[in-house]
Order: C-alpha cells, then sequence, then structure tokens
C-alpha cells in the first residue's frame, strides 16, 4: 500500500460513518490549520446531480484558454486520490510526495478528532491550493450543498447549480424539493447564481433561496440558450452571441453543460473571458469516463473484433437517460446492435437507470464492482434488467463479460458500453492502462 492509500486507511477509522453531513468538524479542523478557506483565489462553487464534473472540466478549459491558472478540487477519483486536486500553477495533478506530506500534515493537526474523509481531504484541497499561485479554484461539492464541506466558503464568486434529481436519497431527502433545497444552500448572499435547466418544482426552490439571499440568478432557457445547430454550439445571452465548435466530450448533454460554464464565466465580470477563449475551451475540454471512447489498452483489446467500446460512469434515471440520448445519436451516425456492461451500486435505482436502455440494447452482461462496499451482485444486477425487459445475464468480471461480448458473434461488430457506477468506471481504466492524467 503507498504512503497516500495508508493513510486515507487510518483517517477511514476516525469516523463511524463515511457520509455524515456537517460542517461543525471541517470548521473545527480548518481553524486548527489556520483558516485556509479565508485565504484561497477566487472561488466557482458547484453543485448538482449531473454533469458537475463536466461543467467543472469546460470552466477549467475556458479560463486556461483565457491565459489563466485555475486549481480544480473534485470527486471522487477513479483511480487515484491525486485526481480530486489539480493545481493551476502547474495545470497538473498533485505529485504523491506534495499529496502524502499534506494529508499527514491535517491528519497530525486534526489528532485524532472525529472526521469523515471527505472533510479531512477537503480541508488537504484547500491546504494545497492556498500554498500555489491560481486565478481561479473550480470547487466541485462531494454531496449535497448545504452540508456538503466544501460549504465553508463564504464569499465565492459565482455559485453554479447543474440538473438537479433524485439521487442520494438517504442523504438529501425523498423529493425533488428536498435534493433541490441541499443543492441551493451554496447560494451565497449577493453573489450571482448560475442554474441549469430544472425540473419545475427544484426550480421554484432554488428560486426561493436566491430571492431570500438577493443573489443574482440566471436560468439555462430563460437567459441563454445552447442550443446544437448543424452540429455546432450556439450559445446567446444578454452580452452577445456564441457560435461554437461541438464539445469534444460527446452528447447533447455537453452542449447544456458546455452553455452552464459559458453563463457562469460571463456572469463574472472581474474575469473577462474573451470569446476566442469560450470557442477554444469547448473543443478541448475532457472528463474521463464520460462518454469516453476506448480504443486502446487491455481490455480494448478484449473487445470484438471491429467493435467499439465506450465507458461512461453514469448511474442514476437522469445520467442513463442523457447516455442513451448520445448512444441514439450514435446509432444515426454508424447503425450498430449496442451491448452494455453494467455493473452497479445497490444504493442506487437500478430499475429506474436500467430503463433507458430498454428497446436500444440489444443485450445486457452485468459483472460486481470489486473492492466496494454496498456493490450490488452480477446476478441481482442481471435479474433488474431481466424484470423490464432486458436480455441480461451475468459474468465475474470484466475480461469474461467482454469474452461473452465476442460470442454473442453479431454483425456488424457491437458498439458496447460499459456503464453504471463511477468505481466501475475507475475499475475499467485501471485494468484498460488508461489512468486519468
Amino acid at each position: 500500500m503507498n504512503p497516500i492509500d495508508s493513510i486515507v486507511a487510518r483517517l477511514t477509522a476516525l469516523h463511524p460513518k463515511r457520509i455524515d453531513l456537517s460542517l461543525g468538524r471541517i470548521e473545527r479542523l480548518l481553524a486548527a490549520l489556520g483558516h485556509p478557506e479565508q485565504k484561497l483565489p477566487p472561488v466557482i462553487h458547484v453543485a448538482g446531480t449531473n454533469g458537475k464534473g463536466s461543467v467543472v472540466a469546460f470552466l477549467r478549459a475556458m479560463l486556461e484558454a483565457a491565459g489563466k491558472r485555475a486549481h480544480v478540487y473534485t470527486s471522487p477519483h477513479l483511480v487515484r486520490y491525486n485526481e480530486r486536486y489539480r493545481l493551476g500553477d502547474t495545470g497538473e495533478l498533485v505529485s504523491d510526495d506534495e499529496l502524502a506530506a499534506t494529508l499527514a500534515e491535517c491528519e497530525r493537526v486534526n489528532a485524532g478528532e472525529p472526521i469523515t474523509v471527505f472533510e479531512i481531504t477537503t480541508a488537504v484541497g484547500l491546504m494545497l491550493f492556498v500554498r500555489h499561485p491560481a486565478d481561479a479554484l473550480l470547487l466541485e461539492v462531494g454531496l449535497g450543498g448545504r452540508l456538503d464541506a466544501t460549504n465553508v466558503i463564504a464569499h465565492p464568486l459565482a455559485s453554479v447549480i447543474t440538473p438537479v434529481s433524485i439521487d442520494h436519497i438517504e442523504f438529501l431527502g425523498d423529493s425533488i424539493e428536498k435534493i433541490a433545497a441541499e443543492k441551493a444552500g451554496i447560494i451565497k448572499r449577493d453573489t450571482p447564481a448560475i442554474v441549469a435547466a430544472q425540473p419545475r418544482d427544484a426550480l421554484a426552490v432554488i428560486e426561493r433561496q436566491a430571492a431570500r439571499l438577493n443573489a443574482p440568478l440566471k436560468i439555462a432557457g430563460e437567459d441563454w440558450p445552447a442550443t446544437v445547430e448543424r452540429g455546432r454550439l450556439v450559445y446567446q445571452d444578454e452580452a452577445g452571441l456564441l457560435d461554437l465548435p461541438a464539445p469534444r466530450l460527446y452528447g447533447r448533454h455537453q452542449f447544456e453543460n458546455a452553455g452552464l460554464a459559458i453563463a457562469a464565466l460571463r456572469a463574472i465580470k472581474p474575469l473577462k473571458i474573451a470569446p476566442a477563449a469560450y470557442e477554444a475551451g469547448v473543443a478541448k475540454a475532457d472528463w474521463p469516463a464520460r462518454m469516453q471512447r476506448l480504443t486502446q489498452g487491455a481490455l480494448a483489446k478484449l473487445a470484438p473484433e471491429g467493435s467499439e467500446l465506450w465507458l461512461d460512469g453514469g448511474h442514476n434515471p437522469d445520467g442513463g437517460r442523457a447516455i442513451a440520448a448520445a448512444l441514439a445519436d450514435l446509432e444515426e451516425r454508424v447503425s450498430r446492435p449496442l451491448v452494455l456492461i453494467v455493473g452497479m451500486m445497490a444504493t442506487k435505482d437500478t430499475e429506474g437507470f436500467l430503463r433507458n436502455f430498454t428497446g436500444l440494447a440489444r443485450r445486457m452482461i452485468a459483472v460486481p464492482i470489486p473492492n466496494v462496499e454496498k456493490g450490488m451482485s452480477a446476478e441481482a444486477v442481471a435479474d433488474a434488467a431481466r424484470a423490464i425487459g432486458l436480455p441480461a445475464t451475468s459474468r465475474d468480471n470484466l475480461a469474461e463479460a467482454l469474452e461473452a461480448a465476442r460470442k454473442l458473434d453479431l454483425d456488424p461488430p457491437p458498439r458496447i458500453l460499459i456503464t453504471g457506477s463511477l468505481y466501475l468506471a475507475g475499475e475499467v481504466l485501471r485494468e484498460n492502462g488508461t489512468l486519468p492524467q
């Protein structure tokens, strides 16, 4: 076990729950660390159910295209903890040595007090971002917003809320209104709030919170459209029209995510981003395990000859809907039979996720997710698929699932999508030998 994993393993023992939403513990630790949250570069805070990571990727690419340095904090990681921390002065992930040293420092200062791993690793990020120069910090919420450890930022440049949907009901509530209220908890007084298109009931909650705090509110579809026209992204708001290339990230939903990022940056007047930077950023932004095509690597070699292998970490019904729409667009371009390889967590709405693919997928092959708590057995995932009319079988691992796909002997060779969990996506990238950089 490397030093980073060893420290994280020790930290896991400091609190009986992996997730326990509260600000008290991290506020105590940050005070002991000298309040790094008060010394950060200007912060853009991003919450929501789906699309947070992609929006952050667009924000980063656009800022960098404008010649600005952006720190990035995201979670969870796919393969290595380092992925959570990108440093703006180098543009690279934090090194093993610096991450291990900062983890050890925060562990020492915490002095064995109860704290969740996410809380203490968020403190680690804030310490790193204070010690490295940057023009902005892109801060992604871990879970919810109101009581998330990242919500110690008193005065962000802007609060961004991506699409809200039902997920994590055991922590955030069992209705769209309750979940939206948690996400809207990142909105700060007199601070711009930029919001993706939302279900009506979710938007009403967000609008009330913004009004309560006198936060200027901009809403997708009302204050700007971001549409697909002749394969290009056309964005328009009160500042003018942008005719941009299609996002490098694949899928119609990525046009909306890019539009949200543009709207956020245009709402932050001090940043002064030129139109050319939006164009370059949209074309450059990359985010692993979001409709990612795997063309090389150990698993790619196991796929049927002539097939396509794709990866997406989507895991809830709305995420599945976006994936299915992207697959339908691919089918219009080049028709191939679709085979799904799916692994899911027991805490997710498995049938709700899989229902998006009925009538679209020829076959589903279920696999377990290695080395995770609360993972569904492969046979349970297959049972859920069969219950909604999706032909399914199960295998013990990814290599066996790809072998099963080969034995289907489909003509033309299939389009294979591995999906259902970010934990599974991380395992795919690890086994394939294509680690996020």
